[in-house]
Order: structure tokens, then C-alpha cells, then sequence
């Protein structure tokens, strides 16, 4: 679930779950505060790719997934937000080697591969276009907007 449109309750019960956070009340409001920017008079465009299972895997209650998912799917209807779904049947995929973020700004294009605790910035021009051509690889296999905003309303009613 991309943390621009987690809740608070998802959020908690994941940092609850990995037992690997000590003060859980402040991670949860740190990563809040990250979606102010999606508030913002002049947001960004966001763009998500994400795989099937993070609808179906339950985290917390079946409320907390239910509200998740109803979160995620106001975002796929915001007007600069643009979220696909990878399906299942899509097999491999390169996200599945790991998940990464590409930041389009003025000054120029960056990437962020995520890992526990961190992550790793990538500034350098060749690496950066790598992870553009994965991007698109990983669009390729992922599912138009309308379908993947139908396949979420589907998911919702499982966690009714």
C-alpha cells in the first residue's frame, strides 16, 4: 500500500505488526505528515503502480482494511493521482525484485529504491533512466485506470 494513502489504523497495525518499531505513535504521525503534500494548493502528480495482493492481504481488522481501501480508492479519483493495479495474472514483474520511487522535479530526475530502515538515493543520470525503463516495463504489465479503480470497488465489498 503506498504510504501517501495509508490511514493512520493500516498504518499502526503494519508498524504494530512488524514489531520493529519502538515508539509506533510517532512513526504513524511522521508518515502522516508525508501526505500533507497531497493537500497542497498546487499538489504533484503521483503515479502508483501497485500489486494485486495489497488489496487482499489483510493488515489489522477487517474495518481497518475496509477504510484502507475506501482511502485508496478516493485517491485513484483525485484529479493528479493516477494509480494502476498489477494483477495476479501479470506473474513476474520487475517490482517484485523491490519497490522503488522515481521523483520527477525541476532540478531534474531522481529514484529511491525502498529497504528496511531506509533506502537509496539515486541521482546519476544512466541509473535513474534504468529505473524509468523499469517503470515502464511495470506499467506494461499493470492494469488500465478504470479497471484497476473497478478491481479496488471489488475489494472494498470483501472487507464489508
Amino acid at each position: 500500500m503506498p504510504g501517501l494513502f495509508r490511514i493512520p489504523d493500516y498504518t499502526c497495525a503494519l508498524l504494530s505488526a512488524s514489531r520493529m518499531v519502538n515508539d509506533i505513535e510517532a512513526a504513524v504521525e511522521a508518515r502522516m505528515m508525508r501526505q500533507e503534500v497531497l493537500a497542497r494548493q498546487d499538489p504533484p502528480l503521483v503515479w502508483g503502480l501497485i500489486d494485486e495482493s495489497v488489496l487482499y492481504r489483510q493488515i489489522g481488522s477487517t474495518g481497518v482494511m475496509y477504510k484502507q481501501l475506501d482511502r485508496l480508492r478516493e485517491a485513484v479519483e483525485m484529479p493528479h493521482v493516477m494509480i494502476r493495479v498489477v494483477p495476479h495474472a501479470a506473474g513476474f514483474y520487475l517490482s517484485l525484485e523491490g519497490s522503488f520511487n522515481s521523483l520527477s522535479l525541476e532540478t531534474g530526475e531522481l529514484a529511491f529504491v525502498e529497504a528496511p530502515g531506509g533506502g537509496r538515493l539515486i541521482q546519476g543520470s544512466t541509473e535513474v533512466s534504468e529505473f524509468r525503463v523499469r517503470w515502464d516495463r511495470i506499467g506494461a504489465s499493470a492494469l488500465p485506470w478504470d479497471s484497476s479503480r473497478d478491481l479496488i470497488a471489488q475489494a472494498i465489498k470483501r472487507f464489508s
